[in-house]
């Protein structure tokens, strides 16, 4: 078995790691580079095997830094399949087209204003593209074991993260290899936690919070404070979060505290058709959760939905004090950067991002100080307080990393680490090293590793 680490090294974004094994080819994760512009152009570069020649991806989760290159791979002859748990396949029928649909969008937007250096500006892919793709998905149940043929077997395990979100088991010639995906919080409200790492021989480990614990700090008591204060300037509290599970995350606390009275009654806006469909699934898919499906359908009847352009467009022409979530998390594009636009300049309201906010981005820029952003080819000033609320990250920290790999049967014989910033990467291979002893690494991009 080898392995070659394609996306994701070095970075958080553009996950993608190319297994060969008995004369078949196989993606783990095909996603989307975003976040630093020496990361979007990645997105162009050709990949290190024709897609022709790859023979099916398997799909940890949904999130477009895991999902969001496969329109590109099937428009540029991928014939296989997409291996996938239900919900996965449910959301990426959501992220997906609205991720060429946006891409779409914005190139016409830069063709329209004097901004982009390329005449024209094109979209990676389309909303047709994105549609394309959905066809040559396929359901697996979580914890059953299937043919990828040429006698390699794959088995997806729960990793909590988000909806469907699985780490994936690869076995061929009585090698394994486990694929941790984006590892969840044992202690997060909604999401369940990841299943017990057993016994493999090699591990592919993500690293996103690998240097770094989650705040302590109770996120309602934070929420209630951050929504109160605002609401007596007259303000508005502007939460860019993802569409799939930190919307929903937000909304659960939101609903609480409204219920027990802890903060104005103010109107709750979910502005992200996206993040509306997405919570629609999350109410359906309640067995994959720790909410009941009461629960988890209050949760989502605390919003008022916004699909609508215009209705969008209203919202930033009403000064009434609210609180609007609109996607996406980190703030490089979507509707939130039509708010940012008529929001950040204001004393009076609040942007509340939710979470980790990767290099290059927006949302790095303004919970690091910036004082003016660059949005559609204008600087915008900021003055409305910025603050994270760090402690929402569906992702586990440090210290959760490491009890997990405490319920591996035994040591794998390598660990290799991936999806994480340089720093983190690296604080954590010398953790695993120091504290359980185990063989441990960080590729490099491009990187090739024989498995034995």
């Amino acid at each position: 078995m080898k392995l070659s680490f394609v996306g994701g090294v070095g970075t958080v974004t553009g996950s993608k790691t190319l297994v060969e094994t008995g004369g078949r080819r196989f993606f783990v994760d095909c996603g989307l580079f975003q976040g630093l512009k020496e990361d979007r152009l990645r997105n162009w570069e050709p990949l290190p095997v024709a897609p022709g020649l790859v023979d099916a991806v398997l799909l940890t989760h949904a999130h477009i830094d895991h999902s969001g290159y496969i329109p590109v791979l099937v428009k540029q002859g991928f014939k296989g399949p997409v291996y996938a748990t239900e919900a996965t396949r449910d959301l990426c029928e959501i992220l997906l087209p609205d991720s060429g649909f946006l891409q779409e969008r914005d190139a016409e937007f830069a063709n329209r204003h004097p901004f982009s250096k390329h005449k024209p500006a094109m979209p990676l892919y389309t909303l047709a593209d994105a549609k394309a793709c959905l066809t040559r998905f396929r359901e697996v149940p979580f914890e059953r074991v299937f043919d990828l043929g040429g006698g390699a077997t794959a088995l997806f395990r729960e990793a909590g993260h988000i909806l469907g979100a699985s780490q994936v088991r690869l076995e061929h010639a009585g090698v394994s290899a486990l694929f941790s995906g984006d590892l969840g919080r044992q202690d997060d409200p909604i999401c369940k936690g990841a299943a017990p790492g057993g016994h493999v021989d090699y591990l592919v480990l993500e690293s996103t919070y690998g240097d770094r614990l989650h705040e302590t700090d109770d996120p309602q008591e934070v929420l209630a404070d951050m929504v109160s204060r605002t609401a007596a300037r007259g303000g508005t509290v502007l939460i860019p979060a993802f569409a799939v599970g930190r919307a929903q995350t937000i909304l659960y606390h939101l609903r609480i505290l409204k219920k027990e009275g802890r903060i104005p009654n103010l109107p709750v806006f979910l502005d992200s058709p996206m993040a509306v469909n997405a919570s629609e699934l999350f109410a359906r898919h309640h067995d994959l959760h720790r909410l009941t499906e009461h629960e988890a359908r209050e949760t989502c009847g605390v919003a008022t939905y916004v699909r609508d352009v215009e209705e969008s467009k209203a919202l930033d022409s009403n000064p009434m004090p609210k609180v609007l979530i609109s996607a996406s998390g980190m703030a490089t594009g979507g509707r939130v950067l039509h708010h940012l636009k008529n929001l950040a300049p204001n004393p009076a309201n609040t942007i509340l991002f939710a979470g980790f906010q990767a290099a290059g981005t927006r949302g790095e820029a303004l919970v690091n100080g910036a004082r003016e952003v660059k949005i559609h080819g204008a600087l915008v000033p900021v003055r409305a307080q910025v603050a994270n609320m760090e402690m929402l990250s569906a992702h586990a920290d440090a210290d959760g990393i490491m009890a997990w790999l405490e319920t591996f049967e035994r040591p794998p014989g390598s660990v290799f680490i991936n999806h994480g910033e340089p720093e983190a990467s690296e604080a954590l291979r010398r953790r695993i090293e120091g504290e359980l002893g185990w063989s441990c690494s960080v590729p490099a991009r491009g990187e090739t590793v024989d498995l034995r």
